[in-house]
């Protein structure tokens, strides 16, 4: 694991083009930060509370809450709170989301048209700090594809895993089946099974 740096929250929101980003923008703004995140952290079993609480000016807590989280400058640090009586995953994931919140704060009013852009954001940033596109396409064109199999490796939930699947575009958001990207063939094509044919073999 790299050693955090002060200059890793200038780092994400110098990313910023400190302008009005369309939501199609704003996926492209937060995948280039969750990269960049775990580029810096360099942790090889993805990004967990230890890794944040690393970073200068981030506090993590875990308290009652009517959401699954909150963020705010406290005059001295970054507090990043969580709800302590939801799931480990969901608390990652709201960990990470409200991280997001702390990277737009300075910029929010510019770069986005509502709260509701914000928000949406914030859950795209985390997905793709959890779930690597890189990642997740390797291991669903590998095999492993069940939702519930892939939330474990990641330490995701299987929800949080269909929405990832669907945003990269390897499932039907509609029937949460495989697109053809990934799909095997189920016999040998012609061309292959024409030029490559067995040569057979005597043993006698």
């Amino acid at each position: 694991m790299n050693p955090p740096t002060k200059s890793t929250l200038n780092r994400l929101r110098s990313l910023s083009p400190r302008a009005r980003l369309t939501r199609a923008d704003a996926r492209v703004l937060a995948e280039q930060q969750a990269n960049a995140l775990i580029e810096a952290i360099g942790s090889s079993d993805g990004i967990h509370e230890r890794h944040l609480s690393m970073l200068p000016r981030i506090r993590i807590e875990y308290d009652e809450l009517p959401t699954s989280g909150l963020s705010y400058w406290n005059g001295i640090e970054w507090m990043l709170v969580i709800n302590k009586d939801e799931s480990p995953a969901r608390q990652r994931f709201s960990m990470l989301h409200e991280y997001k919140h702390v990277i737009d704060h300075v910029d929010r009013v510019v770069l986005y048209a509502s709260e509701e852009d914000a928000e949406r954001a914030a859950d795209y940033f985390a997905g793709c700090v959890l779930m690597p596109k890189r990642e997740m396409k390797r291991l669903f064109c590998g095999g492993l594809q069940r939702p519930e199999d892939l939330a474990e490796h990641f330490g995701t939930s299987a929800a949080a895993v269909r929405v990832r699947l669907d945003q990269i575009g390897l499932i039907d958001p509609t029937t949460f089946t495989r697109n053809q990207r990934c799909a095997r063939p189920v016999q040998t094509p012609p061309w292959r099974s024409q030029r490559f044919r067995p040569v057979k073999r005597s043993f006698s």
